[in-house]
């Protein structure tokens, strides 16, 4: 008996320890920009999720397209149906790690640049890509910021001529989150 029960603690500690290592959101905000001589174009989704393995550098980050919010409703409106066909791919997604996870302390309060390698799907098209950011540690939290660039011509996504010289050939892409030890509940 006791060997099962120090066999079930055992098992239980590691559960709670690799646990411990994971990190995630529900409320990254991801804003994105296209700027031209003839119009800026902004919008921010506030609702993006991210879960993070401390360990290996796995992570993956999603955002609902639909919840981009922009100052004009027809902008947003045209977004989602002409360009983003949000009903029919809804999310965007980036599946990869952090390269250089050895080279951080995730525990320890400190800021880290780092590199992400992965998959990006947008507009149902996958990608691979590499995007710089940084990890700030505080009081347990990760706080994390990246800048990127996304063509719309690699993810298929298809502008009209007639608005063509509104929207920038690359977008600039914005994300920050803070990430909080994933805990059971």
């Amino acid at each position: 008996m006791k060997k099962v029960s120090l066999t079930l603690s055992v098992a239980f500690l590691l559960l709670n320890a690799a646990y411990a290592q994971k990190f995630m959101t529900r409320d990254a905000r991801i804003s994105f920009l296209s700027e031209t001589p003839l119009e800026k174009i902004e919008a921010i989704n506030k609702s993006g999720s991210a879960v993070l393995d401390a360990e290996s550098g796995r992570m993956e980050w999603k955002v609902l397209i639909k919840n981009f919010i922009f100052e004009k409703k027809l902008m947003q409106e045209h977004f989602n149906e002409n360009y983003m066909e949000s009903n029919k791919y809804p999310n965007a997604v980036f599946k990869g790690e952090i390269v250089n996870v050895k080279d951080i302390n995730l525990s320890k309060d400190g800021s880290y640049n780092v590199l992400a390698k992965g998959k990006m799907t947008i507009h149902g098209v996958e990608r691979d890509i590499e995007v710089p950011g940084k990890i700030t540690v505080s009081g347990g939290k990760l706080n994390v910021v990246s800048d990127f660039k996304v063509a719309c011509a690699d993810y298929n996504i298809s502008i009209p001529s007639v608005v063509r010289d509104n929207i920038a050939k690359e977008i600039a892409v914005h994300v920050e989150a803070t990430l909080t030890p994933l805990t059971r509940g």
